[in-house]
């Protein structure tokens, strides 16, 4: 018996490794290049669309962190390619794009148990098994199909994309290399803003053109990902409070003192010759977007590799939807895995999709379905929101500590984290056997 997989995304690409690496034949459906998303530009497996996507790698602090540890204990084709693609930046796991996707597009082609077949599929297969990892920007045609199962109201929100600056043609008079608090070298540029550049900035931000939705769109956007002019109308601190805030930053054009806000921009390939604006994700227009952030000190020149753009993001209430095992409720045959399941983050879809090749492949093997990872690993706890969540509220989320179960034992709040990090790999290990 083989497995069907439809998109190789993140969540695709993991649970095709999964499962062949446990002697299961896998055909890979792909679109691309026939058909490309408005998101994507290659036909590459496993796309990224900018280098820091895989966010903190510091597992005893940070939830994604420990995400991150146990995938690597899971032997997580995603994490391997970002571990050997790596580029600077600080304590979080970024990874040149081109060398991350072409590493895992190498991996699936060769391996003797994938078959990648170039081809859309416009319906869901319901013969065999199938498991649905389309992602965020599902194809209208198989979206329509999944409405049918799952309803329209509850199948889409937005996300956005930020700029994307040529290293040289920045401003080093004006802008500073840091890391916030020097945590991990200088790995970051800063552009320094007084009270007077912040607050014709946000000004700006709230006067400007922005790309109106189509007529049978709503634009419902993720918290943690929100557009800046979205950021911006909330009030006028709310930037420098959130992607702006100068704090543990010094400028040194001005004598070291701690600017009044701050742009920071992060590197987005091994190169170091694309930056990305931190936090800078818009749904200006293309000419706003140019005139705005070229009133920034130390990018009034600046040479635009990419601009904003919004697209929009599929997801299902999970919930509602699938089981613990990522089964759809009313087709026993379908699985999903990735964005689409309601899951955010590029990590957190790649989890999924590594939970899904899983149990797939001891349906497969053993005729039976294993019990999922505890609620105190991170996988688990991650399974439990789009699985078991509330229904009637339901968002999609990154990982964080929120979702774990509360520890037992007490303990000081500074060592909270570290403790549950711990006891997370302790009942991974044990769930592994």
């Amino acid at each position: 018996m083989f497995v069907r997989i439809i998109g190789a995304g993140l969540a695709g690409s993991e649970a095709a490794w999964q499962l062949a690496n446990r002697g299961v034949a896998v055909e890979l459906f792909e679109m691309r290049p026939h058909r490309h998303s408005p998101a994507h530009h290659t036909d590459h497996c496993a796309e990224l669309v900018c280098s820091n996507s895989l966010r903190a790698d510091d597992w005893q602090h940070n939830a994604v962190g420990l995400l991150h540890q146990e995938m690597r204990l899971l032997d997580s084709l995603i994490i391997a390619s970002a571990d050997a693609n790596r580029t600077p930046a600080g304590g979080a796991l970024a990874a040149d794009r081109e060398g991350f996707s072409t590493w895992i597009t190498d991996k699936i082609t060769r391996h003797p148990n994938i078959t990648l077949i170039r081809q859309e599929l416009t319906t869901i297969p319901t013969d065999g098994l199938t498991l649905i990892a389309t992602g965020p920007l599902t194809s209208d045609a198989l979206a329509a199909h999944l409405e049918q199962w799952v309803g329209a109201e509850r199948l889409y929100f937005y996300d956005s994309l930020a700029p994307i600056v040529e290293l040289d043609s920045i401003d080093f008079n004006r802008a500073f290399r840091q890391s916030r608090y020097n945590k991990g070298g200088a790995d970051y540029i800063n552009c320094p803003l007084d009270q007077n550049q912040y607050q014709t900035f946000i000004a700006d931000l709230l006067n400007a053109e922005q790309v109106p939705c189509r007529p049978f769109e709503k634009p419902v956007y993720f918290e943690g990902c929100l557009p800046i002019e979205v950021m911006a109308s909330r009030g006028p601190e709310t930037l420098r409070f959130g992607p702006m805030k100068p704090v543990g930053l010094n400028d040194p054009h001005q004598g070291g003192i701690t600017p009044h806000a701050v742009v920071q921009l992060r590197q987005d390939n091994r190169l170091g010759s694309l930056w990305n604006l931190v936090g800078f994700q818009t749904k200006l227009t293309w000419p706003e977007q140019k005139r705005i952030f070229r009133t920034i000190p130390g990018l009034e020149k600046a040479e635009f590799a990419r601009l904003g753009a919004i697209h929009r993001n599929t997801y299902i209430n999970g919930p509602t939807v699938l089981d613990a095992h990522l089964r759809m409720k009313n087709q026993p045959t379908v699985f999903m895995a990735g964005q689409i399941t309601g899951v955010e983050g590029y990590v957190e879809s790649a989890a999924s999709g590594l939970m899904a090749g899983r149990f797939l492949a001891d349906l497969v093997r053993h005729g039976q379905l294993p019990a999922p990872p505890p609620a105190e690993t991170a996988h688990g706890a991650l399974l439990r929101h789009v699985t078991q969540g509330d229904g009637e509220h339901f968002q999609p989320m990154n990982i964080n500590y929120g979702l774990f179960p509360p520890l037992v034992e007490r303990c000081r709040k500074i060592d909270r984290k570290p403790v549950m990090a711990n006891r997370a790999l302790e009942a991974l290990r044990v769930w592994m056997g």
